[in-house]
């Protein structure tokens, strides 16, 4: 563990260990319930006042989705409410992020923008839909929450209303992607949406669902049937199974050491002289169950899902308590043949729902790699097994070097493709890895899928664009020791813009514009005296005084 002032933060979690949200099922619906416990914030200082949430509101969070998803296969819908009068969620607690380091902020809000996301990747890709049940106030990071969701209904009590006020009130931006969803999901008229994020009353009523802020409203008499009625709606519509028996997701066990992690199936060394983590996925051993219902047999054993929770925590816990380790080497090791039989059986069984999540839990892990604000370089070498699924970490990586042996030709590593690598596990662009690595070109991309099932050495891999550089075994140790020492060196903060950029360089959409655009102003914003100066908005929030702004724009 590194040295730090606060202790690490642990992302594992149950429902036994929850202290801010319940759920229960009926049927094809479930409730998600928020009712923040005050004296239950993850850090001490301050008190999660009017159902407010930190990174411990949304680690619960992340987990119940996963259980809805694999414990409950049989729910379509997920309802999303407060279990407190009047208030639904009031957002992130102000005073958390008044006394926390930048970098803490970042790391929240990232987490919390991954969070709200994979309710919308679970909604287009799977089938999972969600409503969010507005019972009170629901401001900021709360109404965030509620933008996740496909379907809106607020209670029309006269009282309650949906904000974004953190312009008006903190001198910061709704950056875990209020502003984003406002328009590009629920098309708010842009003076509407000017109007709507700077002012601190919020929009009720009718209005908001003139403004398209809401899809409905409902006295409070008939709110609970409108909600079900609605729910119900959506549940029509899943593809999610309606018999299904789902699987018990066990704690992902794991050894965690002064420079180490050990899981089953990965493991990360920590280099604290070279600020480097080297992150292993190993392959599975043997060959993969043969009918669906023998992989239902094996459940969070199944490797697939073993490894993909592994590697999630394994990001996680890195980008939370190792913030000096800029950057991140990755590696794969054991039989590549056996990680291709396992492709096979999940595109053999892949509408099996088992299978589907699991692929939706790799799809969001990867791309949790992609938006960490760390460098990140593949090495295949020999003993590698960068193949098919476990190929996409060479090509998430900022530069992948493959070794070249011609004096040991049975040693030498080799990349190989499958239909994984085009398109079962996307980008939040949507995009391949590859499309993004060619620009989607046609004739690049016809030439890399004319190779799969061919076991590329490394000067193919170089010829057809899928390495950086392919390096004899004389250089191999010089050049990624150089490389890596080099990078080093370098701002860090440069490192996250360029990185940033060069890893979503074409297509945009929502996801892109809230991971990129609007966290890099998000970001901006979160060190300038107007939000955390003395007399910032942030630092005098809820003191009585009023924040004194420089008017200079910048």
């Amino acid at each position: 563990m590194s040295q730090q002032q606060h202790p690490i933060v642990d992302y594992r979690t149950e429902p036994s260990q929850y202290r801010h949200w319940s759920f229960e099922v009926d049927g094809q619906i479930a409730r998600l319930k928020l009712d923040i416990a005050e004296d239950g914030g993850i850090r001490p200082g301050y008190k999660l006042k009017l159902n407010s949430y930190d990174l411990g509101v949304d680690v619960e969070l992340h987990d119940a989705l996963n259980r809805i998803r694999f414990e409950h296969p049989q729910v379509r819908t997920v309802v999303v409410t407060s279990g407190k009068e009047r208030i639904f969620c009031s957002g992130a607690n102000i005073f958390m992020l008044g006394v926390s380091s930048h970098s803490w902020k970042v790391n929240f809000c990232k987490f919390t923008n991954e969070t709200r996301n994979s309710m919308e990747d679970s909604s287009k890709r799977d089938g999972l839909k969600f409503v969010a049940a507005v019972n009170g106030a629901c401001a900021g990071g709360g109404y965030e929450l509620a933008l996740a969701c496909d379907d809106i209904v607020l209670i029309d009590d006269r009282s309650s209303a949906v904000s974004l006020p953190e312009v008006p009130l903190l001198g910061v931006l709704p950056g875990t992607g209020g502003l984003t969803r406002v328009t590009d999901k629920r098309h708010v008229r842009n003076d509407l949406a000017d109007i709507f994020c700077t002012s601190v009353e919020g929009v009720r009523g009718q209005r908001a669902v003139d403004w398209r802020l809401v899809d409905a409203i409902a006295k409070p008499a008939q709110f609970a049937d409108t909600v079900t009625q609605r729910a119900q709606k959506l549940a029509a519509g899943s593809s999610r199974p309606a018999k299904a028996q789902g699987i018990k997701l066990t704690r992902v066990e794991r050894e965690l050491n002064e420079n180490s992690l050990r899981y089953a199936h990965v493991n990360v060394d920590i280099d604290r002289a070279k600020r480097t983590a080297t992150i292993i996925a190993k392959a599975p051993e043997g060959a993969p169950p043969k009918t669906a219902e023998a992989i239902a047999e094996q459940a969070t054993n199944w490797w697939p899902l073993a490894m993909g929770r592994e590697l999630d925590d394994a990001i996680l816990h890195l980008r939370t308590n190792e913030l000096d380790i800029g950057t991140w080497v990755l590696k794969t090791q054991g039989d590549a043949a056996n990680v291709l039989a396992y492709d096979a059986a999940m595109l053999l069984h892949k509408n099996h729902w088992l299978v589907g999540e699991t692929i939706g839990l790799l799809r969001r892990t990867f791309a949790r790699l992609d938006v960490s604000s760390r460098s990140l370089f593949a090495l295949i070498e020999p003993g590698s097994c960068f193949a098919g699924m476990l190929a996409e970490l060479a090509f998430a990586a900022d530069r992948t070097y493959m070794a070249v042996l011609p004096d040991e030709p049975d040693r030498e590593p080799k990349l190989t493709l499958d239909e994984f690598n085009f398109g079962l596990l996307p980008l939040v662009n949507d995009q391949s890895r590859l499309q993004r690595r060619f620009y989607e070109e046609e004739a690049p991309l016809k030439a890399v899928h004319a190779s799969i099932g061919s076991a590329l050495h490394g000067d193919d891999a170089h010829k057809l664009g899928l390495v950086t550089a392919a390096l004899d075994d004389i250089d191999w140790e010089d050049e990624i020791r150089i490389a890596i020492e080099e990078r080093a060196a370098m701002s860090s903060d440069a490192l996250t813009g360029l990185e940033a950029n060069l890893r979503f360089n074409g297509k945009e959409n929502l996801a892109t514009r809230v991971f990129g655009r609007l966290s890099a102003w998000q970001n901006w914003i979160f060190i300038r005296p107007n939000a955390v100066g003395e007399k910032g908005a942030l630092k005098l929030y809820g003191s009585g005084q009023r924040a004194g702004f420089d008017l200079n724009r910048v």
